[in-house]
């Protein structure tokens, strides 16, 4: 923990992140982002040539496909929703007086049709959907979006709000477990491109409770999720910078994504955490981009 606060007062002091009084919610300086945009052409670069189809969700998502999705279900200590106030002036009234006494003024609040998008290919999946069966190639896409999990902490590299770039593959089980393991290959030559050290390791997400074990294990014992650690604040618990999935016909079957002949679409991800790979650079080449390698600078700047 005191090498987490260290690091992120460090990037406080060097004004890459801003404090906003809130653990997980920081503010990026000029020089943060622009290592987050060479590292995305970085990732073009490699995946450029695929062909996907460049999609841009906002952070927010249809409140019906996120009930859909299960995610609630699945992980509701991380699950955040946007709720509004909708009452007429009487209760509005109401409202400021709470304020006015230091009361709890959230109560007058009542959730609206969005949620925080939890991962950014949550909404691909009900607009592929919609457009009728996959050509016969299956479908690749290329997405960006900000990302809410609620898990605040003082170490930098767990935000609640944060970017995350995904590739994800619809089609057979080969085709998605071949696009996975091209990008496991890929990750691993990326980071070797910018001096950082990685490790790929099997993996599982924070499924909710007791069922949610069950659930975990599950997806350890069939391989469905790895990760790309790097160290950033910890040697010896390295932060996952990238992710590895196969969902098997999961999200095929919950939204009806069908292949050309009719079958259920089996379908994978890669997921770039954005902040996470700017902070290990700044980790691991310091706090100022002019004094990284000069391998780094061209891999990134060319």
């Amino acid at each position: 923990m005191d090498m987490q606060v260290s690091f992120l007062d460090r990037l406080f002091e060097a004004g890459l992140l801003i404090d906003t009084g809130v653990e997980g919610l920081y503010g990026r300086s000029g020089q943060f982002e622009d290592v987050i945009a060479a590292f995305e052409r970085l990732i073009d670069r490699f995946g450029g040539a695929d062909g996907a189809e460049a999609i841009r969700f906002p952070p927010g998502m249809n409140r019906a496909y996120f009930e859909k999705s299960g995610y609630m279900k699945s992980f509701p200590q991380l699950a955040g929703t946007v709720h509004s106030f909708c009452g007429c002036e009487l209760d509005h009234v109401s409202l400021m007086k709470c304020m006015d006494e230091g009361g709890d003024w959230t109560g007058e609040q009542k959730a609206t049709d969005i949620v925080l998008t939890p991962a950014a290919c949550y909404p691909l999946y009900p607009t592929v959907a919609k457009r009728g069966r996959l050509p016969a190639e299956g479908g690749l896409y290329d997405l960006q979006s900000y990302c809410f999990r609620h898990e605040p902490s003082t170490d930098p590299a767990r935000q609640q709000l944060f970017r995350m770039r995904e590739y994800v593959c619809m089609g057979t089980q080969d085709h998605v477990t071949d696009f996975r393991q091209r990008w496991m290959d890929r990750g691993v030559q990326m980071m070797d491109a910018v001096g950082l050290t990685v490790e790929i390791d099997v993996a599982n997400d924070p499924f909710f409770g007791r069922a949610g074990r069950m659930l975990a294990n599950n997806q350890r014992d069939q391989n469905l999720k790895f990760e790309l650690l790097i160290p950033v604040t910890s040697a010896a618990k390295p932060t996952a910078c990238m992710s590895f999935n196969y969902h098997q016909d999961a999200f095929g079957t919950k939204w009806g994504l069908e292949l050309e002949d009719g079958s259920t679409a089996h379908t994978a991800c890669v997921g770039f955490g954005l902040e996470r790979i700017a902070l290990a650079l700044f980790a691991h080449h310091g706090l100022d981009v002019k004094d990284w390698p000069a391998h780094v600078r061209k891999a990134l700047w060319g």
